[in-house]
């Protein structure tokens, strides 16, 4: 399906390169008022992508809101070389649906007009009941099935998560629950909470096993680009300049070298990794390190289905220059692209894992969460060793 893309901005070099990805496909209009006598000109009703170049907020914002009030049905993808953490939501309720890089990719822009094309079902109502775009509220429902479900887990389960802590503690020292800043709903940073896996020392371990990295040399699926990324030094035990993801450990400086290689995978994992503790690679393969996260999930930090909250660097990096709509939508313990692709989540493309989260932002609802519970609880165990 062909879609109507027009591009509202005057940078040249932008102009340019975004020419020689869509050809003639592309439309160029000088500024918002150009755009909308074009797009009200057009001949066939293809959907329609609107890339606008960023400014500043004080203008944008008027000009945003207009397009969308005129073409509610729009996907307006906001191009940019950086966006700052306060810009987003202000962004986000003008009627943005995206980001891009001026400097993007031809696959990921090409991969962002396949994914408006695929789903102007879900475009259309969500421009229907989510306009203008706003803040995630959580339904009733959802939070009544969420405070039921996990205190319900949570005493059941409370004689084997004493057990968990025991070997944890003993096997090795340090803290049982390992805490980290997570990235929610609404970009709202909380406590995410898990069994800790790792040794203590797990950073100063890191140089010892890089070659040991599965992906050291495998090109990534689709492009994960990393610019105007905000660093974010670990505080704790870990080393400076490192940055965490659930237990691994990322080195500042492999941090930067894969900035500028964008063609590489963005996942870190090691076969076998010996930074991990014999309970903590128990814990991993059966997501037994996940329990405690029912604590987040009754205190309201989480649901039992959503997307997955991110790190701090990795929603810096998701804001800047990829999708935002993923944050409209409830962060979860389990969620859509995990059960698609459980086992094989650290070979999962950036692309189609923001267009999972994007998907279930838009168009959760019971029986869907129902069908991932399921699905969570029948594909739990991973089957591979990593």
């Amino acid at each position: 399906m062909i879609v109507y893309t027009i591009y509202v901005g005057k940078n040249a070099d932008t102009i340019s390169r975004f020419s020689s990805y869509l050809g003639n496909l592309l439309v160029v209009a000088q500024d918002f008022a150009e755009a909308a006598i074009k797009i009200s000109e057009r001949k066939e009703n293809f959907p329609l992508m609107i890339l606008y170049e960023k400014s500043n907020i004080k203008t944008d914002s008027p000009r945003i809101e207009h397009l969308k009030k005129e073409f509610p049905t729009a996907y307006i993808v906001l191009v940019t070389d950086r966006i700052d953490k306060e810009e987003i939501t202000h962004y986000q309720k003008c009627g943005v649906n995206d980001t891009i890089h001026t400097d993007v990719s031809e696959t990921r822009l090409k991969n962002g007009l396949e994914f408006v094309a695929e789903n102007q079902e879900l475009i259309q109502s969500a421009s229907i009941e989510q306009q203008p775009l706003g803040t995630y509220k959580n339904p009733l429902w959802k939070r009544t099935f969420d405070i039921i479900s996990s205190l319900a887990a949570i005493l059941i389960l409370s004689p084997f998560l004493i057990v968990i802590a025991i070997l944890i503690r003993v096997e090795s020292r340090g803290r049982i629950i390992y805490k980290s800043k997570r990235v929610g709903s609404n970009y709202e940073i909380f406590n995410f909470l898990k069994f800790r896996s790792m040794y203590r020392d797990a950073d100063k371990r890191l140089k010892e096993f890089m070659s040991l990295n599965q992906y050291q040399e495998v090109e990534s699926e689709g492009v994960y680009d990393y610019f105007n990324v905000s660093q974010i030094p670990v505080s704790g035990n870990v080393g400076e300049g490192c940055f965490v993801s659930d237990d691994e450990v990322i080195t500042g400086e492999n941090f930067l070298r894969d900035k500028t290689n964008r063609q590489k995978n963005n996942f870190v994992k090691y076969e076998n990794d010996p930074r991990i503790t014999k309970i903590g690679r128990f814990l991993r393969k059966y997501s037994i390190d996940e329990l405690p996260q029912l604590v987040n999930i009754l205190k309201g930090d989480m649901s039992v289905v959503g997307n997955r909250p991110l790190p701090l660097y990795e929603a810096e990096q998701l804001t800047s220059d990829q999708y935002i709509d993923r944050f409209l939508g409830p962060a979860g313990l389990t969620g859509l692209w995990q059960v698609e692709k459980r086992g094989d989540s650290g070979r999962l493309s950036p692309e189609e894992r923001k267009q999972l989260d994007i998907y279930y932002a838009k168009n959760f609802n019971l029986w869907m969460d129902i069908r991932i519970i399921f699905k969570t609880l029948t594909a739990f165990v991973q089957k591979e060793n990593v």
